[in-house]
């Protein structure tokens, strides 16, 4: 179908649906004219079905957009429908192929009638071939931007939004897409807000929630690297979305194999191998998920010297995004402590992805990658050289072991009434000018974040 017919179809859908909505704001459900308006969208619906699964209605920015075509402002009927799915939280609406006229009654009954600030997704109910997603997590990004206790929120969200996509590709066969899609718009948001603040968010430690904080962490470093390279809008979320999803395959590995404290056995390692595989074909059959996503689950442990897994596997260049998501997992797995692993400190982590000479990663996004992270994040609790203990505050691209710092607690280990900034790589003579080593914040009692 060519661009002008998918237009033509998104104006004409957009057109139904807001006459639908007008007549069930008006009428009772069994009236003829509210039925008739559902039968024309439902054909509406049938002639974009025949060329896709599914359909999304949904609002970009300021946009109205249907499938990736945004409707033009001056369409019958644009703003009307916009603003009511403002006005009942609505993001975003998927309709699958095969949809019938009573879920389509049932959705546009749920939109009208939703009052302001109440979840339109409990009149709806549960309709197998309609999805809705909410304006939920994006409204705390709105604050300021210094505010660490917001971008602490979105995170705590993230984790949870995580691990209900793990559940549902476990008990569904396939992670609800929708839920994936508007979370990492808020983290996309809150990545060109402050990507300082988020990047430091993705350093907490949670060994119990290890595989949803993987997820998250894995995500924001991708969409990190990404936004550092140009990359904005749909293209980064696409991004950010497929990092998300990168290790979903693991939802089929046997739990005694993923957590077993012990080095894994040859036998067991070849079926912890196979979630790149299941990954990607848990992801094919998702409908609403990107393209990249199934590439980058079955690429992410593949090496640009075609070592890694799946075994045999070669490619003469890997997809961007796979190797933006290869440097963000084994970055995040390595500093993580497990019980099988202790947490390796940041210098030793990118020693490991700059051996080789870049036959394994892409030593111009390495660096890159060193520059953003630094070689003390943001966040790390450190010891200076005069040894006083401050946290890291901004890490400096010319020179990353000499970041901005806090000192929080003196040489006697007292902690200060009025903590104090330095830049390590422009320190005078009587100050700090360099680090000595990272500390557990765990043994010092403090919450590195309070600091910045």
């Amino acid at each position: 179908m060519s661009t002008p017919q998918r237009a033509k179809l998104a104006d004409e859908l957009v057109r139904r649906f807001a006459a639908a909505l007008r007549g069930a704001q008006l009428y009772a459900g069994n009236h003829p004219l509210v039925t008739r308006n559902i039968a024309a969208l439902h054909d509406t619906l049938t002639l974009i079905h025949s060329t896709n699964a599914s359909i999304a209605i949904g609002i970009v920015g300021d946009e109205l957009v249907v499938g990736d075509i945004p409707v033009p402002r001056a369409a019958e009927n644009m703003g009307e429908l916009m603003k009511r799915l403002q006005q009942a939280g609505i993001e975003r609406i998927v309709i699958d192929r095969g949809v019938q006229p009573p879920e389509l009654t049932q959705l546009v009954q749920a939109v009208a009638r939703t009052e302001a600030g109440k979840d339109p997704t409990t009149a709806l109910g549960r309709q197998p071939h309609i999805r809705v997603g909410r304006l939920q997590v994006e409204e705390r990004v709105e604050a300021q931007i210094g505010d660490v206790a917001t971008f602490k929120r979105l995170y705590d969200d993230a984790v949870t939004v995580a691990e209900t996509l793990w559940e549902s590709a476990q008990t569904e066969g396939m992670p609800d897409a929708d839920a994936g899609r508007t979370v990492v718009d808020s983290l996309a948001q809150a990545v060109a807000q402050n990507r300082t603040a988020l990047l430091a968010l993705t350093a907490l430690k949670n060994y119990d929630n290890y595989t949803f904080t993987h997820m998250v962490n894995v995500s924001i470093l991708t969409m990190g690297q990404a936004r550092g390279l140009g990359i904005e809008g749909s293209l980064l979320r696409e991004f950010g979305l497929s990092a998300l999803m990168h290790d979903i395959g693991k939802v089929k590995t046997p739990t005694e194999i993923l957590n077993k404290p012990d080095k894994l056995t040859d036998k067991e390692f070849e079926i912890l191998r196979r979630h790149t595989v299941e990954g990607a074909e848990i992801l094919r059959g998702t409908p609403e998920m990107p393209a990249l996503a199934p590439v980058v689950a079955f690429e992410h442990h593949l090496r640009a010297d075609g070592t890694g897994y799946p075994l045999g596997v070669k490619r003469p260049q890997l997809n961007l995004g796979t190797m933006l998501c290869g440097i963000a997992d084994v970055y995040d797995a390595m500093r993580s402590q497990r019980v099988y692993q202790q947490a390796f400190p940041s210098d030793r982590i990118l020693a490991v992805l700059q051996r080789n000479d870049g036959a394994q990663f892409d030593q111009n996004l390495v660096r890159r990658f060193a520059q953003l992270v630094g070689i003390y994040p943001v966040g790390n609790l450190v010891r200076l050289d005069t040894g006083v203990v401050a946290v890291v505050l901004k890490a400096y691209a010319p020179d990353p072991y000499r970041p901005r710092v806090k000192v929080i607690i003196n040489r006697e280990g007292t902690p200060l009434e009025r903590p104090y900034e330095v830049d390590l790589w422009e320190a005078q003579e009587d100050e700090p000018r360099s680090i000595q080593a990272p500390l557990d914040p765990a043994a010092y009692g403090i919450d590195p974040l309070t600091y910045l």
